[in-house]
């Protein structure tokens, strides 16, 4: 399975946008996102359609299809709801200090 071409990315641009303005995600290459200095989440294409490679507990990537608009919903979702988590587990600790 390969890494998406530009042209996958442009048919994944609604969902990349997304996920271009959550703040604790930087795109240093387009379409590879990272969280602090860790990879986060970047997409592939095979003829099966499209993925992404996720770090939703941010140790290892899992692979979520991505090539309808529900299962990009579901995948933004589930991104907001890890990187809530983290944020928060970060003040928990920052607080206890």
């Amino acid at each position: 399975m390969k890494h998406a071409s530009a042209t996958a990315l442009r048919q994944l641009a609604p969902l990349i946008k997304k996920l271009r303005a959550l703040p604790a995600l930087v795109e240093r290459t387009p379409g590879c996102f990272y969280h602090r200095s860790s990879g986060f989440l970047h997409f592939h294409e095979d003829p099966a359609g499209f993925f992404a490679d996720a770090k939703l507990d941010f140790h290892i990537f899992k692979r979520y299809r991505v090539s309808t608009r529900a299962e990009q919903s579901a995948l933004l979702k589930a991104v907001v709801g890890s990187l809530t988590r983290a944020q928060s587990t970060t003040r928990s600790k920052a607080s206890s200090r």
